[in-house]
């Protein structure tokens, strides 16, 4: 593994070139059926059994007949009724037609269905208005899908418009990657439970909860193992149960400058890692490595910052071991901003935004108020990043900037 030097900044777009290609989607798999397989990945290319649809059958309501038939202009007369799921199996005489329904099999030797709203009965029979040619309101068996045919690739997220569409070729079970499995644990003494009561200088542990909520949205298996006070051994432990039991190890806070002089020191025994210091803000401090058995991401310890790191960063990450080859962030787009923004030169920053369609259709954001790391209201006002240049500084109401709307990790 490249180490990444802690004395330079690296932009969000190298430490991502430097993650992604060592990254390899799990090979375990797992056969679920279709009512358990919602938001899992496919692990291989799923097959079509049968046609779609598996007859030829009727696109209308209206009669089955023989093109040359049609030709004297005479009523035919009814030679009987073809229903969805009751086809007409009895002799067909010359001179007649076959009253079909919708979905109802063809009889053998039509050559088109001619719409109810085209025939004229009489005592007679039925004469027809409309012309008709060969194949007219007839669906081929095999139109939809052809049995053999690929329906999904691998490394799809199965979902409402994927899993009915297997139970309807009746596929029962699909093949998945098996679920990631992710430790997770918040470091330093000043951390309380949520739902404990604050003694003077504690906070709440805020990073580890929005964590947990990010991985279970994402699907993976969660291995909590709380808050680790700052001790050599309690670090130890922490590090070497996590790598033995998960995919990934999420660390949150003791990666800045100053703070992380226990879980380096672990990290540089257990495994190789690169501490990095990116050049984006919130979130400038960020840890990627391996450890033995798994792959570590460690997060600032604000609780702005956590989250996006771990949006940025590391849903990447955990996108790619799971083989969802069809995972995206939204694209980027043009925004007029109508409220003043502050920023330094130097880093790329997110600020979080609001941006909506003017009234003469035209895209515009707004700042969500003051964007301190701490500031963790801004993503419940939020529903975009507003993604300004690495060298911009302050921008004015009226300017146009880049704006990164959030996917569904933050506005499910």
């Amino acid at each position: 593994m490249d180490y990444c030097p802690t004395s330079g900044l690296l932009s969000l777009e190298q430490a991502l070139q430097n993650m992604l290609p060592q990254i390899s989607p799990l090979q375990e798999t797992e056969t679920l059926p279709l009512a358990a397989a919602v938001g899992r990945i496919t692990a291989q290319p799923v097959i079509s059994p049968i046609n779609v649809p598996p007859f030829a059958n009727s696109a209308m309501d209206g009669y089955a007949v023989r093109l040359h038939e049609l030709h004297a202009q005479a009523p035919l007369s009814v030679a009987g009724k073809a229903f969805a799921g009751a086809p007409f199996n009895a002799p067909w005489p010359a001179n007649s037609c076959v009253r079909i329904m919708t979905g109802a099999p063809i009889p053998a030797g039509t050559e088109a269905v001619i719409m109810q709203e085209q025939a004229e009965i009489s005592d007679a029979g039925v004469r027809f208005t409309g012309q008709a040619v060969a194949g007219q309101n007839i669906r081929l068996a095999g139109e939809d899908i052809q049995q053999g045919a690929q329906v999904l690739p691998a490394g799809v997220k199965l979902g409402v418009a994927h899993l009915p569409l297997l139970a309807s070729l009746g596929v029962a079970a699909v093949q998945v990657t098996r679920k990631l499995k992710v430790a997770v644990f918040s470091t330093g003494n000043e951390l309380v439970p949520v739902g404990q009561p604050l003694q003077a200088g504690q906070i709440y542990d805020t990073n580890r909860f929005a964590v947990r909520l990010m991985l279970e949205q994402m699907g993976c298996e969660v291995l909590d193992l709380g808050i680790i006070r700052d001790d050599q051994a309690a670090l130890r432990s922490a590090f070497i149960e996590a790598a033995r039991n998960a995919d990934v190890v999420i660390s949150s806070g003791g990666v800045s400058v100053g703070e992380a002089d226990y879980t380096k020191q672990m990290l540089d025994e257990l495994g190789e890692v690169g501490f990095w210091k990116l050049a984006i803000k919130p979130g400038k401090p960020f840890a990627f490595g391996k450890l033995q058995h798994a792959w570590f991401c460690g997060l600032p310890g604000n609780p702005v910052s956590a989250v996006l790191t771990f949006y940025q960063l590391v849903q990447p990450l955990l996108a790619a071991l799971t083989g969802h080859s069809e995972w995206r962030l939204p694209p980027r787009m043009r925004a007029r901003v109508i409220t003043p923004l502050k920023k330094t030169p130097g880093r790329l920053d997110f600020q979080r935004g609001v941006y909506q369609t003017n009234a003469r259709g035209e895209l515009e954001v707004s700042t969500t108020g003051h964007q301190g790391s701490h500031v963790f209201s801004s993503y419940s006002l939020a529903n975009c990043f507003i993604v300004l240049e690495r060298e911009r500084g302050s921008v004015a109401a009226g300017e146009t900037v880049e704006i990164e709307p959030f996917n569904a990790l933050l506005r499910s």
